[in-house]
C-alpha cells in the first residue's frame, strides 16, 4: 500500500520532472555521447553490469555511518564519514547521469525525480560538513540534524532509484528469462541477402541475420538494453549498432562492444539443410 501511495506522488510530479528532465537529457546527449570511452566507463560496459546500481550503497552505508557516529558521540568520525558519503554521492552521480542519457519516457520522469531527490540529500550532507568541519570534534546537533535529514533522502532516492529498475525495467537484461541453448529450429526465411540485416522468426524467438559469404551470423533482435529491434539498426564493421541507443554488439558471439548496453547479446549458429535454414542458440 505505501509503496502505490510513494509511486502515484512520484508520477503526480510530472509537470515539472518532464520539462526538466529534457532539459537536462538534452545537455547530457550533447556532452557525453562525444567521449565514447568515458561514457561506456560509466555506464559499466566494461564491467558486464551496470555502474550505477553497483555504487549506490557505498554512500547509502558511509552516511548511515555518519548518523550512528553522532549518536554515539564520535565527532571526528562522523565528520569523515559525511566527507566520504559526499565524495561517494558525487562519483555515483556520474554513473547515473550516464544512464539517464539513454532513459526514455515514464522512466526518464521517475529518474529525475529520483535524481532531484538525491540533489537534495546532497546538499543537506554539504551543508552538514560545512558546520560541522572548523570543529569536527565537538558534537553539534544542527550538522548531525542535517546529515539525518540528508540521509533520510537519501534512502527515499534509493526507493525511487529501485522503482525505475524493477518497476521498469531500466538497465535489465532484456533476455535473462529466456532458454539458453535448445534445439535447432526451422527459420522463416528462404534468401539472406548478402551483407544486409534480415529480420527472421525462429519459433517463438525473434532473430536478426547477417549473410558473409557461405557464413550466417545471427543474434536475438532484442536489444539487451531498452529492447528495440537490432534489424533496425546498422551495420558497423561486423557489428550491429542498435538504433535506439547507438549500443553496439559483435555479431560473431554477440559481445557488447560499445554501450549504454552492459549485457551481451544472445549469439545464434545457423546451418542450411535440405528444408532451409535452421538456427539455435550458441
Amino acid at each position: 500500500m505505501l509503496g502505490r501511495i510513494l509511486t502515484r506522488l512520484i508520477d503526480a510530479q510530472a509537470p515539472w520532472s518532464e520539462p526538466l528532465g529534457a532539459l537536462v537529457q538534452g545537455i547530457l546527449k550533447a556532452i557525453l555521447p562525444r567521449v565514447p570511452w568515458l561514457k561506456d566507463l560509466l555506464h559499466g560496459t566494461w564491467l558486464g553490469h551496470p555502474l550505477h546500481a553497483a555504487s549506490t550503497d557505498l554512500p547509502i552505508g558511509v552516511l548511515g555511518l555518519a548518523v550512528l557516529f553522532d549518536v554515539l558521540g564520535l565527532g571526528v568520525a562522523a565528520t569523515w564519514s559525511v566527507g566520504a558519503a559526499v565524495v561517494l554521492m558525487l562519483l555515483s552521480a556520474l554513473s547515473g547521469l550516464a544512464d539517464y542519457t539513454d532513459t526514455d519516457t515514464l522512466a526518464r520522469r521517475r529518474a529525475t525525480v529520483h535524481a532531484t531527490v538525491m540533489v537534495l540529500a546532497l546538499l543537506l550532507a554539504v551543508a552538514s560538513l560545512i558546520v560541522r568541519w572548523p570543529a569536527p570534534e565537538i558534537v553539534m546537533v544542527v550538522p548531525g540534524v542535517l546529515s539525518t535529514a540528508g540521509f533520510g533522502f537519501l534512502i527515499l532516492g534509493a526507493f525511487v532509484g529501485g522503482d525505475v529498475v524493477y518497476a521498469l525495467g531500466n538497465m535489465v537484461d532484456r533476455h535473462a528469462f529466456r532458454p539458453r541453448g535448445g534445439q535447432w529450429t526451422g527459420l522463416d526465411v528462404t534468401d539472406i541477402p548478402e551483407g544486409e540485416l534480415v529480420r527472421a522468426k525462429a519459433g517463438a524467438q525473434t532473430l536478426v541475420l547477417v549473410r558473409a559469404g557461405d557464413r550466417v551470423l545471427a543474434m536475438h533482435d532484442t536489444c539487451a538494453h531498452a529492447a528495440c529491434s537490432l534489424s533496425k539498426g546498422r551495420l558497423v564493421d561486423g557489428q550491429v549498432e542498435c538504433s535506439c541507443h547507438g549500443s553496439r554488439y559483435r555479431l560473431s558471439d554477440g559481445h557488447v562492444t560499445r554501450g549504454p548496453s552492459v549485457y551481451d547479446q544472445p549469439a545464434y549458429e545457423v546451418r542450411r539443410t535440405a528444408d532451409g535454414w535452421e538456427a539455435r542458440r550458441a
